[in-house]
């Protein structure tokens, strides 16, 4: 014989819940007495407050192995790789001359890129160094921050300066300025105290001949040991990477040029086939014209 549970009244159910949350009888809220409940509260609160206090001792063991200006564990290649700028997709540098729109996009990067590099700016914030010399600021004992920079005034890069250039470096006349730059990396004496300087080829025999002719700024594509070694971004705050500069004069028009420049150094390798930005850097260069 199968014994029907009686259904209880929706005021019951009502009833029952109420005192559920609170029973005046026993003086329990949701079940629990007012003791029950100070014990439990107790418990997480102290078993939290281990964990909270665990945590800040480990994190603060932890910092007072870190330096607050240089990684304990660098993770970089042995060789610093080089970027170009403009910096586009796919390292693709298109102009087409007739177009503004096309190119105005470079010139606007290149003129906030460059302004750090007013010579105004420089004189302001960074020292005029000797040529041909690390500039190295030892700590001896005692830190020495922040490390001081080495000027590098937007006036050595000659006619991509874009200083009064009604051109707007090249890119409106089909003669564009290139901008190639190393990597930073901390702590590297680049160049091995030895004069180093960017060169810049066609990557195949087409691409030598439609490369046509450039001029480099500063001179020769050199980079001086004076703005070596790099110390880090919370050391050198004012530091400013040198720059070399290519102004293409003479490419063959609507035609893709595969261009290749490498950094030569004497402790830089561009040999490394595993690693295409070693040392070096390649980008398409088109201009277009109709």
């Amino acid at each position: 014989m199968v014994i029907q549970k009686e259904k209880k009244s929706c005021g019951q159910v009502v009833e029952e819940w109420k005192e559920f949350v609170w029973n005046p009888r026993t003086h329990q809220f949701m079940g629990r007495t007012g003791t029950s409940w100070a014990f439990i509260l107790l418990f997480y609160l102290v078993f939290y407050g281990f964990l909270t206090a665990m945590f800040t001792l480990t994190m603060w063991v932890m910092l007072q192995t870190v330096s607050d200006h240089t990684p304990k564990y660098q993770d970089r290649l042995a060789t610093p790789g080089l970027m170009i700028r403009p910096k586009t997709e796919n390292l693709d540098v298109i102009v087409n001359v007739s177009d503004a729109e096309s190119w105005d996009q470079h010139v606007q990067k290149l003129n906030k890129f460059l302004e750090p590099y007013n010579d105004s700016i420089q004189a302001q914030k960074n020292d005029v160094c000797r040529p041909g010399r690390y500039y190295e600021q030892p700590d001896n004992g005692v830190l020495n921050y922040p490390k001081r920079a080495c000027q590098f005034n937007r006036t050595q890069l000659g006619n991509c300066s874009g200083l009064g250039d009604p051109t707007h470096y090249g890119y409106s006349t089909g003669q564009p300025c290139v901008f190639i730059k190393m990597n930073r990396v901390i702590n590297f004496y680049a160049g091995a105290n030895q004069s180093m300087n960017v060169t810049c080829v066609g990557k195949r025999d087409e691409d030598a001949e439609n490369l046509g002719s450039f001029v480099m700024f500063p001179a020769n594509g050199n980079i001086d040991l004076m703005y070596f070694p790099y110390y880090g971004k919370k050391f050198h705050v004012n530091y400013t990477q040198p720059l070399v500069a290519v102004k293409f004069l003479n490419v063959t028009p609507n035609v893709e040029v595969n261009v290749e420049c490498r950094i030569n150094a004497a402790n830089i390798a561009t040999d490394d086939e595993r690693d295409k930005f070693a040392g070096r850097v390649a980008f398409k260069l088109r201009i277009n014209k109709t």
